[in-house]
């Protein structure tokens, strides 16, 4: 601790992330997500332990920064990457099996599946529910310059970093909720395409029209034979060349 400033007191973060620990009781469709949510939280509360560690070795500036703005935006996009992949994988896993189930060739796929550019635009979907967070990590980072340069008389700059602390693990809870709610309103969206590829039939139309030419052809040829139409000359000169070989 620096002369002259205030003790660095570390606020119980656990309370504040709500849902985040305790998760909604809800089942969403299609992936769980539990284990993400706790691995999420989990991060958090490790981050405020090692800041409270640091704060007990008098290691100021190390300690805020482990609960810095950057330390809270690094543990949402890592905590965010790995479900839009999972989600994705799944997604593909689906609209894969509906296609299989009614042979739809690969042609076909290609024009419904998700591609390399949908990825990354579910990707920013999902990222982009912790835009709330933003502005309270900004609030972090301006406290924490503050509290830096507090004096031990400035009590109420600690206090202030403290708060911006809480509110920021009540608004990573928000975050999450609506990254939950994301990923059912995306599952909704990708389900309906695997309605379409279940409902999906092999055209017809290139076997009527064999069918078609077929029995022209067939009708033809048999008046050729009977003699009640003239054959063309190509066809005379062919089966003169068969009968005489």
């Amino acid at each position: 601790m620096s002369v002259g400033q205030p003790v660095l007191r570390i606020p119980e973060l656990g309370p504040s992330l709500g849902k985040l620990v305790t998760g909604t009781g809800t089942v969403g469709e299609g992936i769980s997500l539990d284990a993400n949510r706790c691995r999420l939280a989990t991060k958090v509360m490790e981050m405020a332990g090692e800041a409270r560690r640091l704060a007990a070795n008098e290691e100021r500036a190390a300690a805020l920064g482990t609960l810095g703005r950057d330390a809270w935006m690094m543990a949402w996009e890592e905590g965010v990457a790995p479900v839009s992949a999972k989600l994705v994988d799944y997604l593909t896993a689906h609209l894969e099996a509906e296609a299989d189930a009614v042979r739809m060739p690969r042609r076909a796929r290609k024009k419904i599946m998700i591609d390399e550019t949908e990825r990354r635009a579910i990707g920013v979907r999902m990222g982009s529910s912790g835009a709330g967070l933003i502005p309270l990590l900004d609030e972090i980072e301006t406290r924490s310059v503050a509290l830096q340069r507090a004096t031990k008389f400035e009590r109420d700059v600690l206090d202030d970093w403290q708060r911006a602390q809480t509110a920021a693990a009540r608004g990573l809870e928000a975050a999450w909720l609506e990254l939950e709610q994301r990923v059912d309103q995306e599952y909704s969206v990708w389900r309906s395409v695997a309605d379409e590829i279940a409902r999906w039939r092999k055209p017809l139309w290139p076997v009527v029209l064999t069918g078609v030419v077929g029995v022209v052809a067939a009708l033809w040829s048999g008046l050729v034979l009977g003699g009640l139409v003239v054959p063309p000359a190509w066809m005379s000169a062919f089966w003169q060349r068969i009968r005489f070989q």
